[in-house]
């Protein structure tokens, strides 16, 4: 049903300019972990070529190059707002038109706690597998028609401790590619519980090894940065490397907010409701396990 007149035609414009209007937030932290990828139809398979081969001394060898591929499909999301119509007559309209502005903010929050909670669970039952097959953190990594087909492990069972801290970053840092080639990623970011604040800004900033009679060097003091997510489970941590171009996890977006829908219902009472609804379509699916490895879960 169409609204009318001078104040509610205010709030359709509004509600329509309302996710040009607002800002996305470019400081949350799952921008840190996550990839956003365009989407162009409904279901798409998402290519990336494996490792680079070696070079050889004989010009007349040839290498292949695997294709790793990952199919995706992404829900609907909805937010809907209301405002009464007593309230409107009120000239109560500004609480609506500040909810309008955070729309954009309102759905990145989603994708943040969404984001983490796939990490935190690395589950391929509920969040879907590895484009290898496998639990996103899992023991036998390998991947499918590569050249190296040893299996490789993302997955630990240690306390956040510096010393297994020590552990987890040396096992990442000998991951290899395909084709054998060590990945010599940078793990630079320590995401973990809230609980886990206290070690993880030890590990991260403290420039003496914590817990220790001697006080020796902390060779990671300023070589890492961390964050605390209430989406992990209280002893999860899990070593990132943040900076590569392929990200722990993928977020395929075919759908970005929009004004998908708007009415009135005379019914609801308070004068009637006028609502407003947005939707979008995306998902959160993982992406290249090296570039993430869990120390506890």
């Amino acid at each position: 049903m169409a609204i009318s007149g001078y104040l509610q035609k205010h709030l359709e414009v509004g509600a329509r300019t309302a996710v040009l209007a607002s800002k996305a937030k470019d400081d949350l932290p799952y921008q840190r972990v996550a990839q956003e990828v365009d989407l162009t139809a409904k279901t798409q398979t998402l290519v990336d070529l494996g490792g680079m081969p070696v070079p050889s001394e004989s010009a007349k060898v040839v290498e292949n190059m695997i294709e790793k591929t990952k199919d995706v499909e992404p829900k609907d999301w909805y937010l809907t707002l209301s405002i009464s119509q007593n309230a409107i007559d009120d000239d109560q309209t500004s609480t609506l038109e500040s909810q309008f502005k955070n729309l954009l903010p309102a759905f990145q929050r989603h994708i943040n706690s969404k984001v983490f909670t796939v990490l935190n669970a690395g589950d391929g039952t509920t969040y879907g597998y590895c484009y290898d097959g496998q639990q996103f953190f899992d023991s036998d990594h390998a991947d499918p028609g590569a050249k190296y087909t040893t299996d490789q492990d993302n997955e630990y069972d240690l306390a956040l401790n510096l010393a297994n801290f020590n552990t987890v970053y040396g096992a990442a840092r000998k991951f290899k590619d395909d084709q054998g080639n060590y990945m010599n990623l940078m793990y630079d970011l320590l995401v973990c519980s809230t609980v886990l604040r206290y070690p993880a800004a030890q590990i991260a900033e403290n420039a003496q090894a914590s817990g220790t009679a001697n006080r020796e060097i902390n060779p990671y003091e300023g070589q890492l940065g961390y964050i605390t997510v209430p989406e992990f489970d209280d002893a999860a941590w899990v070593l990132v490397a943040s900076k590569e171009p392929v990200k722990p996890l993928l977020v395929p977006i075919r759908k970005r907010p929009v004004l998908l829908n708007q009415w009135f219902d005379s019914q609801a009472g308070d004068g009637g409701i006028h609502y407003f609804q947005y939707h979008a379509r995306y998902d959160v699916v993982y992406g290249d396990w090296r570039t993430a490895i869990m120390g506890n879960s």
